[in-house]
């Protein structure tokens, strides 16, 4: 037995097959040479989860699956946490929102800048990939031709860090970092398929030399490599894996100015990667998926599915038993030919006819009470109140108190959630930031502190948090960032909060 991140899906066979390195149905690299074995039971992790996601789980069933069901219930699991953990709104602010003027400026770049990068955007892509699976990759390269940052998303299957001794604690960094995939043959063109690495390694730079880094105030010796590389699939070393290829049979790729990527120096002393766990990892490094304590669950709700949909079948179709009837026969065979039911239609019966039929309307009552008790362990186990899967009637709910009590779970959840998140979007952003720098649209020196504020995600009372900012402001007991903020937390359609106090300052000036 192996207890880690992934032990809760050791009861599928199919997992722990690819997990161990044996045959198994899951799609995927998992029984490829370069993969480490250290990360076959993170990919194995993945792919299970994925197909959970897509409504396919009943394929990693050793029983037949053709006629199981699975409704969305995973699906609809990764996207209210999704929905939730983002809250209404997610919004970049620099300083806590002080009103400095570098603050200000910095503010106004990075808005400029996540909006031409499209960043909310990407934010759901990646964050549902988080809940989904446990992880998520960003990452950032400059651009000369957009004169900005650029960002990317990876699928964490993607994602190889070296890691020493096979752990790191939550602030360490790996020094070494592997994106990885393969890329299948083509037999239109006669391509072979191919091994894709793209590694980021923090190194002494060449020669000994230091350099000074416009965001540093002493000189390094660190900078950062990239390498780009591809290898025939049937050349890949058998006895190597993916941080152990053998340069000699690699071809290199080229950037966009022609620069052979065989380890370019970047001009940076950071890796321009944030890895962002679903969970509090500590010293796991990788996060825990939103599904692995459901995924029994969600297997006996498919079942239940299932065996309610057949019952079903028999009640509106009951099975009907004749005896003494006429029924029509073959004229050649002499063999009673198929009797179909249909409305209005009439069977003779002799003297001792009967006719009787199957009742499984009982059974199905029963079924569907059972679909109904898993769901509401989901709902406890998910931390995912009735109210926000949608399986409860408004009306049904006793009082806004109550409605608000149900909630608790919830809360704890998204909190340890983002608490997760607390370290590495200010992370992304220092590092886009620090491209501006070397890009020469930053001035060099120290950038403040940026993050991104995730809105709302309850229901909240607005006339009261109203009165409260109101009241708090008049008093003096609230700045009015903080009145303003607490306006936005509450649902108040504020784009902007630094606008809407410069807005607010302006108006009492103008009163005045």
């Amino acid at each position: 037995m192996i207890i880690d991140t992934w032990g809760a899906l050791s009861y599928k066979p199919a997992f722990e097959a690819a997990a161990q390195g044996r045959s198994s149905q899951l799609p995927g690299p998992l029984g490829s040479s370069w993969l480490p074995d250290s990360d076959r039971r993170r990919i194995a992790a993945y792919t299970v989860l994925a197909a959970y996601d897509s409504n396919q789980a009943a394929t990693l069933l050793d029983e037949d699956s053709d006629d199981r069901r699975e409704y969305g219930d995973a699906s609809l699991v990764v996207d209210q946490t999704l929905s939730h953990l983002l809250g209404e709104t997610q919004q970049i602010v620099v300083n806590d929102g002080g009103q400095d003027a570098v603050a200000q400026n910095h503010e106004a770049l990075l808005r400029d800048w996540a909006q031409a990068e499209h960043l909310r955007m990407r934010m759901q892509h990646a964050e549902r990939t988080a809940v989904l699976l446990g992880d998520t990759v960003y990452l950032l390269a400059w651009s000369r031709a957009k004169g900005r940052p650029v960002l990317r998303t990876f699928d964490p299957g993607f994602y190889f860090p070296v890691l020493s001794d096979g752990a790191l604690d939550a602030d360490a960094y790996p020094d070494r970092v592997h994106l990885a995939w393969e890329v299948p043959a083509d037999p239109g063109t006669g391509r072979k398929g191919t091994l894709r690495r793209v590694t980021y390694e923090l190194a002494p730079i060449e020669g000994g030399g230091r350099r000074l880094y416009p965001w540093s105030r002493q000189p390094s010796a660190i900078t950062c490599y990239l390498t780009d590389a591809e290898w025939d699939l049937d050349q890949v070393d058998k006895a190597g894996d993916i941080d152990a290829l053998s340069p000699a049979r690699a071809r290199f790729r080229s950037n966009a100015d022609g620069e052979v990527l065989n380890r370019l120096d970047l001009q940076l002393d950071f890796i321009p990667l944030v890895h962002v766990p679903n969970t509090v990892n500590g010293a796991e490094h990788y996060g825990q998926s939103s599904l692995l304590s459901v995924a029994q669950l969600l297997d006996d709700l498919a079942a239940a599915d299932t065996d309610s949909q057949r019952a079903s079948a028999t009640t509106g179709s009951p099975i009907i038993g004749l005896s003494g009837a006429r029924l029509p026969v073959d004229r050649r065979t002499g063999n009673p030919l198929p009797v179909e039911v249909e409305p209005g239609m009439v069977w003779p019966l002799g003297d001792n006819g009967q006719l009787s039929t199957v009742d499984t309307s009982t059974q199905l009552a029963e079924l569907r009470a059972y679909v109904g008790a898993l769901r509401d362990r989901l709902s406890v186990v998910a931390r995912l109140p009735a109210s926000v899967l949608g399986t409860v009637s408004p009306s049904e709910i006793p009082s806004g108190y109550a409605l608000q009590l149900s909630f608790g779970p919830l809360d704890a959840m998204v909190r340890s959630m983002r608490l997760a998140r607390e370290a590495k979007y200010p992370l992304l952003l220092k590092m886009v930031q620090r491209l501006y720098q070397l890009g020469g649209v930053l001035p060099p020196g120290d950038n403040p502190r940026a993050t991104i504020a995730f809105g709302a995600y309850l229901p909240t009372d607005q006339a009261t948090a109203l009165d409260l900012a109101a009241r708090g402001v008049q008093a003096g007991v609230l700045s009015l960032e903080t009145a303003v903020r607490l306006l936005v937390e509450a649902g108040f359609p504020i784009k902007d909060a630094t606008l809407e106090v410069e807005r607010l300052r302006r108006s009492s000036a103008t009163a005045a």
